[in-house]
């Protein structure tokens, strides 16, 4: 049995302390999934078989399980299931992963996957004392990105920071400053060219109230050079800046998977067939570069190869970690890296940790059919050195 894609949506995204930082994540989260059904006008949504929400923090607003949370908030019968999913970065990728799996077994019919972030919100964290009444000071710890709370029987060497650890991947792989700049203008551009061109009119739904129309970050206007006068962000020598590497941001994002016979019960034609999955693993310091071998698991289940992919979103964490994979592919069969990300990526867009596999999975479906491709990758990595990766195919080629 297949899975197949029968919608997808998502909030703009918010810079940190933005448009979005008043809205609660249960909200955002409740948001999309009451704009999804809206869209899937025959669906009864008792007749949903669970809800899979992706989701990084939990430790907040959440709620622990924000999937169910948001369910009960949007008005999703009671009887209907939710779960939340934690893969950091790959999270609400994972829970379409997880639903698609579900229906090719058999034993769901339609799954609402997705996944949230306010990483405005995110709180701090005071861990508890050992004993009562301790005597000295304690110290918040934020959760908004990153290691927190380390253990002490950790690596040294898997416990830097996200910034250190692509650093390090700059530095084995040898891409210059200037090509990680020229990339994130590239982003910047596409994502202003496709909004203007209407490309996420019908992909993105509105925050009620004085929000965004568009994604927070995107500055069309970025120049290599503006971006070269930035100080490095992580070594005083280093390549790293606040300008080619994706901001901490505010959003959520619905994918509806269901099986080709649920059709008539959901009110719409799929879009487009969850064709292969992939996870790969390494060590944390190296998480940039574990999308490469996720999509070619991916493809390999999907059985297809690199020449036959005509669209790619590979979310862009930082410009380096997106640039080493990119090389990766192109050495693998890939037949132009200008494929990838075609309508910008999350260093314009935004990164919403819990949201952005549903982000990348809904354009990667839209980009198939505007472009007429049959075949496309979207793939993402995951801090502690992991990667996910999803092929999809184009049910409008196979007509």
């Amino acid at each position: 049995m297949s899975a197949l894609v029968y919608a997808a949506v998502r909030t703009p995204f918010g810079r940190l302390n933005g448009a979005l930082a008043g809205e609660r994540p249960d909200n955002l989260a409740a948001l999309v999934i009451e704009r999804i059904l809206a869209r899937a006008s025959a669906l009864d949504p008792a007749r949903i078989d669970e809800v899979v929400w992706g989701n990084a923090n939990g430790a907040g607003e959440e709620n622990r399980n924000v999937g169910r949370m948001a369910a009960l908030l949007a008005g999703v019968p009671v009887s209907v299931p939710g779960t939340t999913v934690n893969r950091l970065c790959g999270s609400s990728l994972d829970a379409a992963m997880i639903g698609s799996r579900a229906i090719e077994t058999g034993d769901a019919s339609i799954v609402l996957t997705g996944g949230v972030e306010s990483m405005t919100r995110a709180p701090w964290v005071l861990p508890k004392p050992s004993r009562a009444h301790p005597v000295g000071d304690a110290t918040l710890v934020s959760t908004t990105l990153g290691w927190r709370l380390v253990n002490p029987r950790m690596p040294k060497e898997w416990t830097v920071s996200l910034g250190e650890a692509n650093e390090q991947l700059q530095q084995k792989y040898g891409v210059s400053r200037e090509r990680q700049d020229a990339f994130s203008v590239r982003s910047h551009r596409l994502a202003a060219q496709a909004w203007d061109e209407g490309f996420y009119d019908d992909l993105v739904v509105p925050v009620d109230g004085p929000k965004p129309l568009r994604d927070e970050g995107i500055r069309p206007d970025s120049t290599v050079e503006k971006l070269a006068a930035l100080k490095p962000s992580f070594r005083p020598d280093g390549t790293i800046t606040a300008g080619n590497a994706s901001p901490l941001s505010d959003g959520a994002s619905a994918v509806l998977i269901g099986a080709e016979s649920a059709a008539a019960g959901i009110g719409l034609d799929p879009i487009a067939r969850i064709a292969g999955r992939g996870a790969h693993a390494l060590e944390p310091q190296s998480f940039g570069y574990a999308p490469v071998d996720a999509a070619n698991l991916a493809l390999k289940r999907a059985g297809i190869s690199w020449d036959q992919v005509g669209a790619v979103e590979l979310n862009e964490a930082f410009a380096v970690q997106s640039l080493v994979c990119v090389d990766a592919w192109l050495r693998q069969g890939l037949r132009d890296p200008e494929i990838v990300n075609t309508k910008g990526g999350a260093i314009a867009i935004g990164h919403p940790l819990g949201a952005s596999g549903g982000r990348i999975l809904g354009t990667l479906a839209k980009v198939l059919r505007e472009r007429g491709e049959r075949w496309g990758v979207a793939a993402i990595c995951i801090g502690v050195g992991q990667g996910l990766a999803v092929v999809l195919e184009n049910l409008e080629t196979t007509q």
